[in-house]
C-alpha cells in the first residue's frame, strides 16, 4: 500500500526531505506519494539568486560548507559536481574593522583561536597585554563541569576580552546573527569545549586538528575547499531538486493552519487554507515558532517548547560599485564588523571577488549584512534609510567615492533562531515528545544548525527516519 508523506515547508530543509524520500521511493524498498507544501508562490526560502545587469546576486546565502558533506554529497546526487565553484585563490584574506578601519584578521587565525605566533604577535588588532592574556591561554584550567555555557563566558575565561570582541563577536555571533552573552556554545561551536575538556587548551585542540585536517587532505586528496557555490548561483540548487519531483508534489501557496492526529483515516489531517490533507507521516519543516502554531492543538507542551527558541531578523544588502569609485584594494574576501565599532553592518562580502562570474572586471559586487539581534531596530527603518546607513559605511571604509550602480535589499523577518543558552536541553526535550507521534517529523535549521549543509543534514534525516519508521509498520500489518 502506498504510504502519503506530507513535507510542510519548502526552504532548503524540505526540499531535501522531499527529495529524499523521492529517492528512497524509487528504490523500491517502499511505496511513497510525497506532498510539498509552501506557503509562498516559490521554493528555496531563503536561498535566492537574482540575475540583472550582467551581475549575479545572492540575496540569502552564497555557499554550503565542505566539512558537513550532506550539501555537497546532495549536489553530487543530482549531477551539479561539475558546476560546483570553489572561492578564488586571490585575495583570501578576511579583514576586521578596528578603529574605523580595516585591518587584516591574522593569518591562522581559526574562528577564536590563534595558530600562528608570529600573526598574532604582528597585528595591530590586539593591545600587548591583549596578547600575552591570549598566549597565556594553554595555563587556564579547565572548566569544572560540562554544562551550557555561552560564547563571550568561554572566550573571555579562555582567551580574554580583546578576542572576543575583536574576533569572536563579529565571527562566530556574526554567523548567527546573535548576542554572544547568551549564545550557546554548545548548540554552536562544540568542537571548542570539547579541545577544553580533551587537549585542556582551545590553542592546543585547534592546532592538532589544523595538523590532523592537512594530514588528511594529503591523503586523501582532498577535493574541495572549505567553502563551495554553484557556478549560476545557490539558487541553481533549488531548481535542479524541484527537477527530480514527480508532476503533482509541489503545492504553492499553500498555508498550514492545524496539524491533527486522526486515528483513523490515514492518521495525520493537516488543514490549510484552502483543504485538508489526510497523510500517513508528515514532516515539518517550518520555523520553530510557525510549527508551535501549527501543532498548539495536537500537544500545547510540545507547542511551548518550540514557541520558546526565540529569532532574529536579518536584511541583505547587494551593492554594486564602478572599481574605479573604491580606494580599497579589495584584496579579500570581505571583512566582519565587531559590534564595539559601533557601525550599522555586521559583515560585507566582496562577492565579485570571492567567486568568479558575479560582476564584469569593472565592477565591484558587495553583499552587506544588518541586523540581528544586537541591532535589531535598524530593520524598523524604510529600505532607503537603511540603504543610506550601509552607504555611509562603506564609503568610510573603503574609501568610496561614486553613488552605486544599483542597490537592492532582501529582508528576512525572523530568519535566525538563536541557540540561546539550554538550547540543546530544549532540542532534547522535544524530541522526547516527538517519541508521543513516531509518524511525526520535525527539520530546519531551528534545531541543530542553521547553514545549508545543516538544512539539508536535517531534512533528509527525518525522511530516513519517517521511511523506516512506516516501513515496519508496514511489516507488522502484514505478519498480523
Amino acid at each position: 500500500m502506498t504510504k502519503h508523506i506530507i513535507v510542510i515547508g519548502g526552504g532548503i530543509s524540505g526540499l531535501a526531505a522531499a527529495h529524499r524520500l523521492t529517492e528512497l521511493n524509487r528504490t523500491g524498498s517502499i511505496e511513497l506519494r510525497v506532498t510539498l507544501l509552501e506557503a509562498s508562490d516559490r521554493l528555496g526560502g531563503v536561498i535566492a539568486t537574482e540575475h540583472t545587469e550582467n551581475l549575479l546576486l545572492e540575496l540569502g546565502p552564497d555557499s554550503c560548507i565542505t566539512d558537513k558533506p550532506a550539501a555537497l554529497r546532495l549536489c553530487e546526487r543530482l549531477g551539479l559536481t561539475d558546476r560546483l565553484i570553489a572561492p578564488q585563490d586571490t585575495g583570501s584574506k578576511l579583514y576586521t574593522v578596528h578603529r574605523g578601519a580595516l585591518e587584516p584578521l591574522p593569518e591562522g587565525f581559526l574562528l577564536m583561536a590563534p595558530t600562528r605566533v608570529g600573526s598574532v604577535l604582528r597585528s595591530p588588532l590586539f593591545s600587548w597585554a591583549g596578547k600575552v592574556r591570549m598566549g597565556l591561554e594553554p595555563l587556564i584550567p579547565r572548566r569544572p563541569d560540562d554544562g551550557d555555557e555561552s560564547l563571550a563566558s568561554f572566550v573571555r575565561r579562555r582567551l580574554g576580552r580583546e578576542v572576543l570582541e575583536r574576533v569572536a563577536q563579529p565571527l562566530i555571533g556574526g554567523i548567527h546573527a546573535s548576542d554572544p552573552e547568551t549564545l550557546s556554545l554548545a548548540a554552536t561551536m562544540p568542537r571548542f569545549p570539547e579541545m577544553e575538556r580533551t587537549h585542556g587548551s582551545v590553542i592546543l585542540g585547534t592546532r592538532r586538528a589544523q595538523k590532523h585536517r592537512a594530514q588528511t587532505a594529503d591523503e586523501t586528496g582532498a577535493r574541495w575547499s572549505l567553502f563551495v557555490s554553484i557556478d549560476r548561483g545557490m539558487e541553481v540548487l533549488v531548481r535542479r531538486i524541484t527537477d527530480a519531483f514527480d508532476p503533482g508534489v509541489v503545492r504553492l501557496g499553500e498555508t498550514v493552519r492545524e496539524l491533527s492526529w486522526n486515528p483513523g483515516a490515514r492518521g495525520w489531517r493537516v488543514e490549510t487554507g484552502r483543504a485538508g490533507l489526510e497523510a500517513d507521516a508528515v514532516i515539518c519543516t517550518l520555523p520553530a515558532f510557525a510549527a508551535a502554531g501549527a501543532l498548539a492543538t495536537l500537544d500545547a507542551e510540545l507547542a511551548g517548547e518550540l514557541e520558546a527558541i526565540p529569532f532574529s531578523s536579518t536584511a541583505t544588502v547587494n551593492l554594486a560599485y564602478r572599481r574605479s569609485d573604491i580606494a580599497h584594494p579589495l584584496d579579500g574576501y570581505g571583512f566582519v564588523v565587531p559590534h564595539v565599532e559601533r557601525r550599522k553592518i555586521m559583515a560585507c562580502t566582496f562577492s565579485s571577488v570571492k567567486y568568479a562570474g558575479r560582476a564584469p572586471e569593472d565592477i565591484a559586487l558587495l553583499r552587506c549584512f544588518a541586523g540581528g539581534a544586537l541591532q535589531p531596530a535598524l530593520l524598523d527603518q524604510p529600505d532607503e534609510a537603511l540603504e543610506a546607513q550601509v552607504r555611509e559605511d562603506l564609503e568610510a571604509l573603503l574609501g568610496i567615492s561614486g553613488a552605486p550602480t544599483l542597490c537592492r535589499t532582501t529582508r528576512y523577518p525572523d530568519c535566525m533562531p538563536q541557540y540561546n543558552i539550554g538550547h540543546m536541553d530544549r532540542v532534547g526535550r522535544i524530541d522526547a515528545l516527538l517519541d508521543r507521534f513516531p509518524t511525526l517529523a520535525l527539520a530546519g535549521k531551528s534545531y541543530r544548525g542553521v547553514g545549508i549543509a545543516d538544512c539539508v543534514h536535517s531534512g533528509e534525516t527525518a525522511a530516513e527516519r519517517i521511511a523506516a519508521t512506516l516501513m515496519q509498520g508496514s511489516s507488522r500489518q502484514a505478519l498480523s
